[in-house]
């Protein structure tokens, strides 16, 4: 295209709502489709893979730093132990598998469902999605925008937020325009329920 650089950057780092819907993703808790969670089914493991061959250490770990799930420990065990003979294959298997932890029965009902964190962690871990938003704004984005442009980063959970906060900081590449991210207006977020978690963020390339 001869083009040699930008002036903006638009990052949606939300998901497909085609994605979230499609049964044999297995996005959904009650899904009886695949278990995959994959958004390139042709690359890495599927979360059903996952739950069969990582370790507890390994599960623990991904529920840990990618769910920030606090009984990640009490929970992997359990999967571990029972997946020999009850192996979870669907969305809705691996939903029901959490309900049935000792450790989060213990804890009572719920407003949310007890495996949020949990599905959220394996889609993240799957698809190694901090490495390729860290990646994707410290390298290919800084690369091709130009000096004085702006990138704005539009995020749907913590994870998300806290890096691009942490690399909007380095103040030898950016310029940020946002000390506290931008969110949707209360109508915005009753007309579109979506939104309530979205946090936006800018900054400008500084001249290096």
């Amino acid at each position: 295209l001869g083009i040699s650089g930008v002036d903006r950057i638009l990052l949606d780092l939300g998901l497909s709502s085609d994605q979230l819907s499609d049964a044999t993703r297995g996005f959904s808790f009650s899904s009886q489709g695949p278990l995959d969670l994959r958004f390139d089914v042709t690359q890495g493991q599927s979360a059903a893979e996952a739950l069969a061959l990582w370790s507890s250490q390994e599960l623990e770990q991904a529920f840990a730093e990618f769910g920030e799930e606090p009984l990640a420990r009490p929970l992997a065990e359990f999967l571990v132990k029972r997946r020999g003979a009850h192996p979870i294959r669907t969305g809705a298997d691996l939903a029901a598998a959490v309900a049935e932890c000792p450790a989060f029965r213990r804890q009572g009902p719920s407003d949310k469902n007890p495996a949020t964190r949990v599905f959220q962690a394996l889609r993240i871990a799957v698809n190694q999605e901090l490495d390729h938003v860290q990646r994707g704004i410290s390298s290919s984005c800084f690369e091709v925008l130009k000096t004085g442009g702006m990138l704005v980063v539009i995020t749907f959970h913590s994870l998300e937020d806290r890096l691009v906060k942490n690399e909007f900081r380095r103040r030898e590449h950016w310029e940020n325009l946002t000390n506290k991210p931008v969110v949707g207006t209360p109508q915005e977020q009753r007309f579109n329920p979506r939104s309530r978690s979205a946090k936006l963020r800018a900054a400008i390339k500084r001249m290096v």
